[in-house]
């Protein structure tokens, strides 16, 4: 390979690289910029910078106020309820290589490839079936579905790189499953169990499709109540909102960073 051809490779390399960071944080820059307008409608290039519609958000929103929390309820019982199943799926399957096994695994992943909309839809019709109507316990099961894939994948891969010699050497010195689960294995893969509920958990409290088919009439949705303020009105106070959860996923990510190394939990 000559000097020119390996410039022009690093050079399509850095170019491409440059667009896909502008793509991916155009959003998130637009909509910050945004919600500081001084203007009365949500536009693109702000009117004036002001602080009025994060006022309003916390002061006179309750409506929002109240979605808020329920989202923050459904997504905490989501993250508790999928991260169970998740790691006990994970310790079950783990360093099995049978085609039944690679079948399960696949099984458990696909919410993340199906559709929403359609998840959400067969969700609805087997509550239907099962004689049952939308609830609070509906909502959480749709939402446990979407949290258990990423806890999966981030606890297989922390119990990839554990070496089975230690839990060996636990139980030929006497521990039982359960203890040398919790004394060797649990301590060595939280941190990847953690940054899976973490992923889940914010997945689950964005999510828009499975709330719009599962939820009842009296637990609205923060991504439910957004949309509609946003579709109806062009309200700036989603903006302010989305501000605020920007700033909020942002520091939580940092003690993530340092409680879990996220970052590599996610490389793995």
């Amino acid at each position: 390979m000559t000097a020119v051809d390996r410039w022009s490779f690093e050079l399509v390399v850095v170019g491409v690289s440059a667009l896909a960071l502008v793509i991916l944080t155009a959003p998130t820059v637009v909509v910050l910029i945004a919600s500081f307008t001084g203007g009365q409608s949500l536009r693109f290039p702000p009117q004036g910078f002001s602080l009025q519609w994060y006022d309003a958000l916390l002061t006179r929103s309750q409506e929002i106020g109240v979605a808020f929390r329920n989202s923050i309820a459904v997504a905490a019982m989501a993250a508790a309820a999928g991260t169970m199943m998740a790691v006990a799926a994970a310790m079950a399957l783990s360093r099995r290589t049978t085609r039944a096994s690679r079948a399960l695994d696949a099984a458990f992943m696909a919410p993340l490839t199906l559709p929403t909309l359609a998840l959400g839809l067969g969700l609805l019709m087997l509550i239907s079936i099962a004689g049952a109507e939308p609830s609070l316990v509906t909502l959480v099961v749709g939402h446990t579905i979407i949290v258990a894939p990423y806890v999966l994948r981030t606890t297989s891969a922390s119990l990839s790189q554990l070496d089975p010699a230690l839990v060996d050497s636990a139980r030929t010195l006497g521990a039982g499953p359960a203890y040398a689960f919790r004394t060797v294995v649990l301590p060595l893969i939280a941190a990847g169990i953690a940054a899976g509920m973490f992923i889940g958990f914010m997945a689950s409290f964005d999510n828009v499709s499975i709330s719009l088919f599962l939820a009842d009439a009296g637990t609205d949705m923060l991504p439910l109540r957004l949309w509609n303020i946003i579709e109806n009105l062009l309200d700036v106070r989603a903006a302010a909102a989305s501000g605020l959860l920007i700033a909020v996923t942002g520091v939580l990510l940092m003690v993530m960073e340092r409680l879990t190394r996220f970052s590599r939990q996610m490389r793995n």
